[in-house]
């Protein structure tokens, strides 16, 4: 939301404003919302859900609403630019693989004022930092690659044995893996899940860290990213 920084408005208006408009106004002209409380309910609920696997039936349970209800207003959220699913990758990679796609909110800001995060200092001490953190890589990423005219075509990867890629950049037989961390400052652990991952598949390349860390750097051919430059790896990815 640029206007927030152009106009130097209060984000948490900003943001109360939009969310009340976007439920009162245009979910009404979507569906004929007649639980317009469990719908709020269920949005707050897949606020604190960024970034996972997210089981409806589990939500279905602690809003008291069927399954196939909340499997519609999940693709109305979608359909409506406030959420995106991030797909998972397992083509070649056999049948020990999640095959179930994870959320994210198309704004961060948003996903916080449902969180009740009012300032950039409550992230740090909360325990949403990290999907806060990679929910912001991942758009960064997929807004580059939209605004050069290119699909997104972004996955995500986890083995049911242990190994997890945050995200995946495809191309024609190739696929870069990237791990992302809120941590300011680097550790070699963090190549580790990159260095198995590049065995599962010949077309793996070696990959990138992002990070919340100043330092940019070259790590046993991982690149080492500056999250505000994660937009960088669309072109570099590849090269």
């Amino acid at each position: 939301m640029p206007q927030i920084y152009q106009e130097d408005i209060d984000p948490v208006r900003f943001y109360r404003n939009y969310y009340q408009t976007y439920v009162e106004r245009d979910i009404r002209q979507l569906i004929h919302l007649r639980h317009a409380v469990a719908f709020e309910h269920f949005l707050k609920l897949l606020a604190g859900r960024i970034g996972q696997v997210v089981n409806v039936a589990d939500i279905s349970n602690a809003l008291g609403m069927s399954d196939p209800t909340l499997t519609e207003w999940l693709s109305i959220l979608e359909a409506s630019f406030i959420l995106f699913r991030l797909q998972p990758y397992f083509e070649n990679f056999g049948k020990r693989i999640t095959k179930k796609p994870k959320i994210f909110f198309t704004d961060p800001g948003l996903a916080s004022y449902l969180l009740g995060i009012t300032k950039p200092e409550e992230i740090a001490v909360g325990s949403f930092l990290g999907n806060l953190f990679e929910n912001l890589v991942i758009l960064e990423i997929m807004k580059t690659r939209l605004n050069l005219g290119q699909d997104p075509n972004l996955y995500f990867f986890r083995e049911n044995y242990g190994i997890e890629k945050d995200l995946l950049l495809t191309g024609f037989q190739k696929i870069f893996p990237v791990e992302i961390k809120a941590s300011r400052t680097f550790s070699p652990d963090f190549c580790m899940n990159l260095q198995k991952i590049q065995k599962l598949h010949e077309n793996m390349g070696p990959g990138a860290v992002v990070y919340a860390g100043e330092q940019e750097m070259e790590f046993k051919k991982v690149k080492i990213v500056n999250f505000r430059n994660a937009g960088s790896l669309v072109e570099e990815s590849f090269s």
